[in-house]
């Protein structure tokens, strides 16, 4: 494995050297075995994190594997799953690690605490500061497709599995602005900026333009706003019965969670925060 860049001008021109960027992300509407078979030795697979969510046998093809990092570093740093997630790499096609931080707080691990494995470094904090809502953290794909749509124009990047919905085996972390991110994709994908495969391949308001090729689009969108709204209304009003049938069962766990002891990321990221010398 060669080296991997430490500044986006470098990362940019990394990625350049492909046609395709298959974006795979941890979702059981990615198909590895159709992605395989639709994209050919000039694709790049770029997968992150957890990989285990998406991949049930070794991955042969040109991958890179994208690590956040929280304020404790490395996701998989600090949770020891770098070799158990590596694994599934282990031919010469694997070209090794980004290191990713996108939000304020969160650094990176040294090169060194991946095991010997080619690390490159990317930093796309001040990227997405005054874009994405302030009160949330971009995810690693989002984060990593939009920066690729503007800094590699000529690359064709592919989102797979890119769906924002909830399964029965993966969760949805509500750090995360998933409604911000899904317009943003939709509309790269409707400019052709991007590319993306599973999940609805065509949404139900585009079948109803198809459908009524007399009504304009905007009354279109503007008609399922309202409907939008009144449903969420409705759904507003059946959680708040709900919170009140379980705010004291609320106030019992939050006693218990206090009482529980710090978790090992919480003890990394409080020793990163302490000034030197304390």
């Amino acid at each position: 494995m060669s080296e991997l860049p430490d500044e986006p001008t470098a990362w940019a021109r990394f990625f350049a050297r492909y046609r395709t960027v298959v974006l795979v992300a941890n979702s059981e509407a990615a198909d590895i075995p159709a992605l395989r078979r639709r994209f050919d030795e000039g694709a790049l697979f770029v997968f992150f994190n957890k990989v285990y969510k998406v991949l049930d046998e070794p991955f042969d093809g040109p991958a890179l594997l994208v690590s956040r990092s929280s304020p404790a570093g490395a996701n998989l740093v600090y949770r020891r799953e770098v070799d158990a997630v590596c694994r599934f790499f282990p031919g010469n096609a694997f070209l090794g690690i980004l290191n990713l931080v996108a939000a304020t707080g969160e650094r990176f691990s040294s090169a060194d605490e991946f095991g010997g494995r080619a690390v490159g470094h990317l930093d796309l904090v001040s990227h997405y500061s005054g874009f994405y809502p302030a009160d949330y953290a971009p995810t690693s794909g989002f984060a990593l497709a939009v920066w690729l749509v503007e800094s590699c124009p000529d690359v064709s990047v592919i989102l797979a599995g890119f769906t924002a919905e909830r399964s029965d085996r993966w969760k949805l972390f509500q750090d995360h602005e998933w409604t911000f991110e899904q317009i943003v994709q939709r509309l790269l994908v409707r400019a052709g900026r991007l590319g993306a495969i599973g999940g609805r391949e065509r949404p139900p308001l585009t079948a109803i333009a198809q459908r009524f090729p007399d009504v304009q689009p905007q009354e279109i969108a503007l008609v399922a706003a309202e409907v939008l709204s009144a449903r969420q209304e409705g759904t507003n009003r059946s959680v708040d019965r709900l919170y009140s049938i379980v705010k004291p069962l609320a106030s019992i766990d939050g006693i218990f969670r206090r009482l529980k002891p710090k978790t090992r990321k919480q003890r990394l990221q409080e020793r990163a925060d302490r000034p030197e010398g304390g």
